[in-house]
């Protein structure tokens, strides 16, 4: 006996991201309901309501769940997926974030057309999340999936310190200028890393399951999403010179090229402080461009895993 999926889709929509594309999601939801879809809307209005929304749909109704928001809303929704084990709906983005990283890992098109196509005719790609886990006084907290990287140092710091109406106002702008606050205020903090039992220090680490970073940029150019590995990037250089000219290497598509930078692949990884440098306060974990946790943390790949639709070919 074969069984035929349901043409419907839910997409959860974040209504705070993306103002100025309102149009593309209506644009969307057009497209597929012309193609003779079910599409049903449901928008968020509060922290975790994706999560909980993607945890907890019927998933005999709905083949593919959507989000139309950015990277933070697309990672409560993997948080969901990942969690629910069994059969899931498969998941298709709508780009409404600042930076988009997963949707342009993906090779998305931004195009309301080739969004709808995707969601319908896209492929699978089985996906396991990497996981993060921080300690607190009461043991370990519930385990933070995340589908592109969780990093602690400089860039924790940056989005530590941009606030969501910030955001909302600038735009990328907001983390250019929270860059130029972190490197004013920089202290030569240490960070112990271990992979896989190997022992390492830096002055800012990324732990990636994708290739790419902030948006279009490259910082592991061996990550791939379907693969169950993460990969480290080191920045084990110093200062703040040192800091600005990672940025600029980034910038210029050179940082895996770059001297006192390095990527080391593995499934266990645990980042800790070695020296505060007299900061005396919590390092901060950012995941997938949120900002999340607080050093130390534990990571791997989650056992969970979640369909990503890429367009078809």
């Amino acid at each position: 006996m074969t069984f035929t999926l349901p043409k419907a889709i839910l997409l959860i929509r974040n209504p705070l991201a993306g103002r100025r594309r309102r149009g593309l999601v209506e644009a969307v939801m057009r497209h597929v309901r012309d193609a003779g879809w079910t599409i049903d809307l449901v928008d968020t209005t509060a922290a975790g309501d994706a999560r909980r929304i993607a945890e907890t749909c019927d998933a005999a109704r709905y083949a593919v769940i959507a989000v139309a928001g950015g990277d933070g809303t697309i990672n409560e929704v993997v948080n969901g997926l990942a969690r629910r084990g069994g059969e899931t709906p498969a998941l298709a983005i709508v780009p409404l974030g600042t930076a988009n990283v997963l949707a342009q890992e993906l090779g998305l098109v931004f195009k309301a057309a080739a969004l709808a196509n995707t969601m319908m005719t896209g492929r699978a790609l089985l996906v396991r999340p990497g996981e993060a886990c921080s300690p607190n006084f009461e043991g370990l907290r519930d385990p933070r999936c995340f589908s592109l990287m969780a990093g602690a140092g400089f860039d924790a710091k940056v989005v530590a310190g941009v606030s969501a109406p910030l955001k909302r106002r600038l735009g990328k702008a907001a983390y250019v200028w929270r860059s130029l606050v972190e490197a004013r205020r920089y202290r030569p903090v240490r960070y112990a890393v271990e992979i896989d039992g190997a022992r390492y220090e830096a002055a800012s680490v990324i732990v990636s399951r994708s290739r790419l970073y902030a948006g279009p940029y490259v910082v592991a150019p061996l990550a791939a999403l379907g693969e169950p590995l993460l990969h480290v990037c080191l920045f084990e250089r110093w200062g703040r010179s040192q800091t600005l000219r990672f940025g600029l290497a980034l910038l210029l598509g050179r940082l895996p090229r770059t001297s006192g930078f390095r990527v080391i692949a593995g499934h266990d990884v645990k980042v800790s402080v070695l020296s505060d440098a007299g900061e005396r306060r919590l390092q901060p974990v950012q995941i997938d461009g949120d900002d999340a946790l607080t050093l130390p943390i534990s990571i791997n790949v989650a056992a969970g895993t979640v369909r990503l639709l890429l367009p078809a070919r």
